[in-house]
This record gives C-alpha cells, sequence and structure tokens, in this order.
C-alpha cells in the first residue's frame, strides 16, 4: 500500500495525476466507480469524460490566463492536453474536442501505461491508510462524500452547475443560420467558421426572454440554496437580472456579420460550437439551463434557425460539491487533519476543465515527489498553476470561498505595467512572459 498511490476518480484531474505520477515512475492505481455506478451527466465509463461542453476554452498563451495555463500543462508534459491537441476541432481562437474520441484517447493511454492499473468499483469512505488522491469532482457520490464531511469537520459547501444542449447539425436551417467566428478569429477558414450563428431581431429576442422567463424549471430539493457559479449561470437565472443581460454576454451580437441580410444588424445572436469531429453534433454555447426537458424543446425552437432541430441532449442540472479548500488543505493540496489524503481537480474549489487537470497535475507530482522521499514546492504565484494552487489553499478568503476560474487576477502584478484598457495588451503579455520563465525553472528544477 506505501508503494503505491491509489486515486479516486478517473475525470480529468484523476487521469492527468494518474499519468504524472506513473510518468514519474510511480505505480497507481486508478478508482472509478463508473459505469458500475453511473451518475446523471455521465454516459460512459470512460476516463476524462466532458460533460458539460467540449471546450477548453481560449488557447492564447499570451494574453489569456486560460491559454498560459494550457501552455504550461504542455510544457509539463501533461496527458490531457496531448490528447485535446490530437482530437481538436475548429473553434475560432479556442481549443475545443470531440469529446468522444478525447475521452477514449485518455482512457487508451492510461490503460497502456505499464505502472498504471484500474480498480473498478466505488470507494465510499475515506481510506485509513496509504497514499491517496481525491479527484472526485463536482459528482462525488453521496457516501463518500458524507465520509469527507465527517472527517472535515464541516459541511462541505455546493453550487449548482448546469449542462448545455447539444443540437444534431443536420436540423439547423443554415437559410436563416450561418457559419463564423466572432470577428472571423482563426488562422484558417475552417477555424473563422467554426462557429453557427442564429440571428435574432428585437421583437424574436424579446419573445424569447419572455418565454424563458415563464417556462417550468426544476425544482431544488428541500435544504438545497441556489448559490450558482457566476461563469455557469443557467440563461434564465441571467435574464431573471435583466432583461438586456443575455445580449451583453453569450447573446451578444457584435463581431458578426449574417450573410444572408448583410445590411441588418442582428438584435442578438445565438451560437453553436461544433461538439464532434464529424460535425454532426453542435453545443448551443451559454446556454447551461434548469428548465424542465419539455420547455426546453418548446423554448429553444424559438431560436431562428433551430425551429426544427432535435436535440441529442437537452440542458440539465447538478449539485457541485466542493472543500472549503483554503481551511482545510496545505500548500501540498494534502488534508491538513490527515496529510496522507490529497485533494485534486474541482472537488478542490477550482472551477474549469483545464483547472480541474491542472490541479491534478499537480497532486501527482507533488504525490510522487513525496512518495520518493522528496518535497516538490508548487510553482511560482506568478504562474497559471501556482496562481490557482495558492488562492484555493490560502490566498482566497475562507469565509466566502467561491469555485474559481484560473484569471490575471490571481497573479501578483507587474512591477511596471501600464493601466488601462490601452495597456492591457502590454499587461497580459507581461503576465504570460513572467509566468513562462518561471515555470520553465519549476520543471528544469525537477529534472
Amino acid at each position: 500500500m506505501t508503494d503505491t498511490l491509489h486515486i479516486i476518480g478517473a475525470g480529468l484531474a484523476g487521469s492527468e495525476a494518474a499519468w504524472q505520477a506513473a510518468q514519474a515512475g510511480v505505480p497507481v492505481v486508478l478508482h472509478e466507480m463508473r459505469p458500475k455506478v453511473g451518475t446523471f451527466a455521465h454516459r460512459t465509463g470512460d476516463c476524462a469524460e466532458m460533460v458539460c461542453s467540449n471546450s477548453f476554452r481560449s488557447d492564447d498563451d499570451e494574453r489569456n490566463a486560460v491559454g498560459l495555463l494550457h501552455w504550461e500543462m504542455r510544457a509539463a508534459g501533461g496527458l490531457i492536453m496531448q490528447m485535446a491537441d490530437r482530437h481538436a476541432l475548429p473553434a475560432g481562437g479556442a481549443l475545443a474536442v470531440d469529446r468522444e474520441a478525447f475521452s477514449a484517447a485518455v482512457t487508451e493511454a492510461l490503460r497502456a501505461h505499464p505502472l498504471i492499473s484500474f480498480a473498478p468499483g466505488e470507494i465510499c469512505e475515506l481510506p485509513g491508510e496509504g497514499r491517496w488522491i481525491i479527484a472526485t469532482g463536482p459528482l462525488t457520490s453521496g457516501a463518500l462524500a458524507t465520509s469527507i464531511r465527517a472527517a472535515t469537520g464541516a459541511e462541505s459547501l455546493a453550487f449548482f452547475d448546469a449542462i448545455a444542449p447539444i443540437v444534431h447539425a443536420e436540423t439547423i436551417n443554415m437559410d436563416i443560420a450561418w457559419r463564423q467566428s466572432r470577428y472571423d478569429k482563426g488562422e484558417t477558414e475552417e477555424d473563422q467558421k467554426a462557429y453557427i450563428n442564429c440571428p435574432m431581431d428585437r421583437g424574436q429576442y424579446e419573445a424569447f426572454i419572455d418565454a424563458l422567463l415563464s417556462a417550468e424549471k426544476t425544482e431544488f430539493h428541500e435544504g438545497e440554496t441556489a448559490g450558482y457559479f457566476d461563469g455557469c449561470l443557467p440563461i434564465e437565472v441571467m435574464a431573471e437580472r435583466g432583461r438586456e443581460t443575455l445580449r451583453h454576454g453569450p447573446m451578444k451580437p457584435v463581431g458578426l456579420t449574417n450573410p444572408h441580410d448583410p445590411a441588418t444588424k442582428s438584435y442578438a445572436v445565438v451560437q453553436l460550437r461544433r461538439d464532434n469531429a464529424l460535425g454532426t453534433l453542435y453545443n448551443i454555447v451559454g446556454f447551461q439551463t434548469k428548465m424542465k426537458y419539455g420547455a426546453q424543446t418548446a423554448v429553444f425552437r424559438m431560436i431562428p434557425g433551430l425551429e426544427n432541430a432535435s436535440f441529442a441532449r437537452l440542458g440539465g442540472i447538478h449539485r457541485n460539491t466542493f472543500l472549503n479548500s483554503p481551511t482545510l488543505l496545505d500548500a501540498q493540496m494534502r488534508l491538513r487533519s490527515r496529510p496522507n489524503l490529497r485533494f485534486a481537480g474541482q472537488v478542490t474549489g477550482v472551477e474549469g476543465y483545464v483547472e480541474s487537470a491542472a490541479m491534478g497535475l499537480l497532486a501527482g507530482r507533488m504525490a510522487a515527489a513525496e512518495m520518493k522521499g522528496q518535497t516538490l514546492p508548487p510553482p511560482g504565484f506568478e504562474t497559471a498553476m501556482g496562481a490557482l494552487v495558492n488562492h484555493i489553499t490560502g490566498g482566497a478568503e475562507a469565509k466566502s470561498f467561491q469555485p474559481m476560474n484560473v484569471n490575471f487576477g490571481l497573479f501578483p502584478p507587474l512591477e511596471a505595467a501600464r493601466g488601462g484598457r490601452k495597456g492591457r495588451k502590454d499587461r497580459y503579455k507581461g503576465y504570460t512572459d513572467r509566468a513562462k520563465e518561471v515555470f520553465s525553472a519549476w520543471l528544469a528544477a525537477q529534472a
């Protein structure tokens, strides 16, 4: 037991942790309850299954914190980024993947590794001995969540995370919709036409908002509160904050010209992003929802171009459990009260696929070093990974701790950075240049 690292959960964080530890020469046993014990959101028993979206968001490593995190994971030999690059789809400046092919490739790579073995089945209690990483994600099973609460002496926090619907491409009316990335972003024509756009005039938009607000919604269970993560708000919740909110969010019309009617500016635009390599499935960007299924079909078919849409998957909502990590975890991502247990991924309070996988990467490397009698410090706070792990293990205010995406607000300020909107691009480039230098030195010290 003490010579082997055990990891609970084969999502993006657990898969990356297993890969990093095994690459460092440490035997790994990966415990995954799926498919024997399923969740409402997952469809398979494969590793690193992406359930909410197929996007890893921006791939700009010079002026975007998410793109910088991509760069750091690639530099560290991350499995998740290797397979994301291998199964990438056109998505303008974003990194989107064929989610089924991506998940299958991650699973194949892990199963082929000589130091990784699989132990199927649910782990219902926190282990009392051995070296473990708990990477069970936002859908941690009820039994294990109860055990975590008992061990930490504190109630887990929770918010609700929603899943966007997926449409069969052949049912989109291209006499109304058109293909274009916002501002024609992308180096190739395929990238510049990576999204399908559905236009709305003012009357259509107002009718759509009315339908959203009056649609039948999923009810919460007694004792639950709707503490949504602001980066993943259901569209109806956004609409409740103001009728123009969606026009300035996922339905903003800027950077798009309708070739069917180029002289008329759309009042709002709904974008769909390719969801598989065949181009047969598209997800509605930013359309997370808690509407009931019947209401979803009726409301979404009000969108011009989707009047006859057939849905491969409708939206859903689920409870997302995470630790109050600033009070519970040390800088090595270990549970302070039981340091043989590390936590990684969304259960630690990071938000997003890339952020979760990055915390798995760190946990796997730190655990492997510890098992070799060494201590691996986290990367400097100037890096994307370092900024994230610092945030969840002490940088955040514990009383108001909420899930967080990576962003430049988590980084130490630059000493000589020009302020204001005009200086933002230079400032962001300064952040990424500094981060790459610090992260490269961190990697070199491990060689």
